[in-house]
């Protein structure tokens, strides 16, 4: 007795699969937190800061991706932002004012935005959802800011188990 052939449907459909997460960039992030340059944590001497700058060794953060904060209650000026900016502007792959979250959320939108989409046009695609890598929520929104114009119709989560989002009219 012949046993059916198994057919895969979803391997043979148009669908397209979308996983953010084999976009990740490999690469160490790093928060570089600035209050430790402050006098008593709270207070930007411009002498002194310019001396912490200057005196700072930059290479480690060769390839690296920069968060620049300051986690006490300071004000800082944009200037000294920008400072520390210009240091790395040469060494870091990417340097952004915040935290973590927000270093990912920049980071995926500028993959997205250089993302070529065009074989999604007219199609259903899936946008994969659970990964293993800090794939930031914004990130799923950009993604589909970018698909929408194109897609014939886009869903969330995997072939077997999705949840449908959009339909083109």
């Amino acid at each position: 007795m012949n046993k059916p052939e198994i057919i895969n449907r979803v391997a043979n459909s148009a669908l397209i699969t979308i996983d953010l997460e084999d976009y990740y960039p490999n690469g160490t992030r790093v928060v570089f937190d600035i209050k430790d340059w402050l006098y008593e944590s709270l207070v930007l001497r411009e002498k002194e800061f310019r001396a912490f700058v200057e005196a700072h060794d930059w290479n480690s953060y060769k390839d690296k991706y920069i968060a620049l904060c300051c986690t006490s209650q300071a004000i800082i000026p944009a200037w000294a932002y920008m400072l520390v900016r210009l240091r790395l502007s040469e060494i870091a792959k990417q340097v952004i004012v915040g935290d973590l979250e927000a270093l990912e959320t920049n980071i995926y939108h500028k993959i997205i935005d250089n993302l070529d989409i065009s074989h999604c046009k007219n199609k259903p695609v899936i946008v994969k959802g659970c990964s293993n890598r800090p794939v930031p929520k914004n990130a799923y929104l950009f993604l589909i800011d970018k698909l929408q114009p194109v897609a014939k119709s886009i869903l969330y989560g995997e072939a077997c188990s999705s949840v449908p989002l959009y339909k083109k009219k």
